[in-house]
């Protein structure tokens, strides 16, 4: 693979890094003002809105320019939501102007994928990138909470001889700032592809109209609308299972949170692994016969429940997290490529982001509501696992069906 490729890779490598670390210093800043506690969830809340209002709009914008030079804007979008930070503009509208660059950024991402690559190598391509999507959370987290953390933070404060006045909290953004800014340098040597799809119009209603004709095309199509379907739930699910398995280390393993925390690591660490697996097995002509494994890890879940040792959750969370990866790469290389081929990349990306963050908001709204029900969590995880197995497999009959009656 050529030098752009790797570009392409760096670049969202240390823009990732950085959407991770952010987090942490945002929630760093919103204590240091002394906000109350039920606006840190909200938080995350407002950096995902982006996804769902302006998926008509971003998706339209990325077809409509050179991905890269997308990326470059959407980076800088974020570095002002850093500096909006910094001069003392509320965190949540701060951090939801990085969601918006975020938003316009994912779009780009994926879809330079499907216009730099033959379609014989987006699943290797996207095995790349969600290896390296998961890297970055890692260590994004790791960057952010050391940051933030006073006495490495006073540390690197008095090396850099920053004035006393900084907090932790501002100095990580201002870190934080300089790692957007080199992604968006990165950016600015990211191989220029032909605009295959540019939209006809900039008008808003025309492209809220647009959206909409996209979505319902997405959804209509056979292939098209199992891989939506699968990345969606998906999504929804994974978001759902990372809150379930803090409660679950705090009740069934005793951890602390900061302890927890590490298991989502293991988590990713096994996503990395399904990823590189699913690169060197599956072909996207066959991606959909990975419908099976999406089953299969609804069931794994259900064996948290008994397990109360250490070493076996760690096994148990790579176990679920390679069979997600090599289960949810193809599936994402299968819509990006019927994507590109019925409505263009940038579209397709943010009609999936537009599911994929709906799914998140109802799936956390379901959790939150069993939790205020007082529900034992082992019925929750029993719910949430049946639940993921019952629909994949309703997906994967939806599938042979079609396949059967001749509509794919």
């Amino acid at each position: 693979m050529n030098r752009g490729f790797y570009t392409i890779l760096a670049a969202q490598f240390f823009s990732a890094l950085a959407d991770n670390a952010l987090l942490f210093a945002a929630i760093a800043l919103l204590k240091q003002v002394h906000a109350p506690s039920w606006q840190t969830p909200v938080l995350q809340q407002a950096f995902i809105l982006s996804f769902i209002l302006l998926a008509p709009f971003v998706g339209a914008f990325a077809d409509s320019l050179p991905k890269g030079r997308v990326m470059l804007i959407s980076n800088a979008i974020k570095m002002a939501g850093c500096v909006a930070m910094l001069i003392g503009v509320n965190p949540l509208l701060a951090y939801g102007l990085a969601g918006f660059g975020a938003a316009a950024y994912s779009p780009a991402k994926y879809g330079i994928l499907t216009e730099y690559l033959p379609p014989e190598r987006l699943v290797w391509a996207n095995s790349w990138m969600e290896g390296l999507t998961v890297a970055a959370i890692i260590f994004g987290a790791v960057v952010g909470g050391m940051l933030i953390t006073p006495s490495f933070a006073h540390t690197i404060m008095s090396y850099l001889h920053v004035p006393a006045f900084v907090t932790p909290a501002e100095m990580a953004i201002f870190i934080i700032f300089f790692l957007y800014l080199l992604a968006a340098l990165i950016n600015l040597y990211i191989p220029l592809v032909p605009i295959e799809h540019k939209p006809l119009s900039p008008s808003p209603l025309f492209l809220l109209k647009d959206f909409w004709h996209c979505f319902i095309l997405l959804w209509k199509d056979p292939l098209g609308q199992v891989s939506l379907a699968v990345t969606t739930l998906f999504w929804g699910a994974g978001a759902t299972l990372r809150l379930l398995v803090l409660a679950w280390a705090g009740v069934a393993l005793h951890y602390s949170i900061g302890e927890a925390a590490k298991l989502i690591a293991w988590f990713a660490v096994g996503i990395a692994i399904g990823s590189v697996l699913a690169a060197r097995l599956i072909k996207l002509e066959h991606a959909v016969n990975v419908l099976p494994v999406g089953i299969g890890m609804g069931l794994m879940v259900l064996v948290m429940i008994p397990i109360s040792h250490p070493l076996l959750a760690i096994l148990l969370l790579i176990c679920i997290g390679v069979m997600a990866g090599f289960f949810v790469v193809p599936m994402n290389a299968l819509l990006q490529h019927r994507g590109h081929l019925l409505i263009g990349s940038g579209r397709s990306i943010a009609v999936q982001n537009f599911n994929e963050n709906i799914s998140i908001f109802l799936m956390l709204g379901l959790y939150a509501l069993m939790e205020k029900l007082g529900l034992q969590l082992n019925y929750i995880i029993l719910f949430f696992g049946l639940l993921m197995a019952g629909l994949m497999a309703l997906l994967y009959k939806k599938h042979g069906h079609d396949q059967d009656t001749g509509k794919i």
